[in-house]
């Protein structure tokens, strides 16, 4: 059987492709970088900690000109530990999140006891089930109007949502997407389509 030898053209353009990535910064946290908590769950030193209770952490959020987000996470989540290795290592992504957001970070089977914003107390295993929460990770973002979340489910608050592991781009861009409040008027998958045409 006969080799195929690469074209010189095909050789040049895997050389420059190759350069290009190289000299391109892929910031990503070693595993001895990552801190983690009792649950096993990855932590970053800026999320949120409170008392659970939605309405306080909605309301302290919009006080300080920010937007509200609850990261679902599990311990040994590949794409929860993707997410803090590579789209939570790039400064970019890190500091608009920190600018713009509180996140507060909920284990889907976790027993610590959750204040819905309607009142009701469950634990955060019980309140993903009524959130609708199934899979790792799944970041939910919330309105910023507090008078009228309350009494209304986090599910009935929710204004979007990351369902899974996004890639960096798409990952900010939904952050942008929640913070410009684009939801009000297109889907997200038409605000990424106008940014890159735009």
């Amino acid at each position: 059987m006969q080799d195929n030898p690469i074209s010189r053209r095909r050789f040049q353009q895997l050389g420059l492709a190759a350069a290009a990535s190289a000299m391109l910064p892929m910031p990503v946290l070693a595993e001895t970088e990552l801190k983690y908590n009792d649950d096993g769950l990855i932590v970053q030193p800026w999320f949120l900690e409170s008392f659970l209770i939605m309405n306080e952490d909605l309301a302290e959020a919009t006080k300080h000109g920010k937007r509200f987000a609850v990261f679902w996470e599990l311990k040994g989540c590949p794409y929860c530990k993707e997410t803090h290795r590579v789209n939570l290592a790039k400064p970019e992504i890190l500091d608009y999140i920190k600018s713009n957001f509180t996140i507060l970070q909920l284990n889907i089977i976790g027993s610590r006891i959750v204040t819905d914003f309607d009142g009701e107390e469950l634990s955060e295993r019980d309140m993903a089930r009524k959130w609708q929460v199934k899979f790792t990770p799944t970041i939910q973002f919330f309105t910023d109007d507090v008078a009228a979340a309350e009494g209304r489910t986090g599910k009935e608050n929710e204004v979007a949502r990351i369902p899974g592991y996004f890639k960096p781009q798409h990952f900010l861009a939904m952050f942008k997407y929640v913070e410009e409040k684009a939801y009000e008027k297109q889907k997200f998958h038409e605000y990424v389509r106008a940014q890159k045409s735009g």
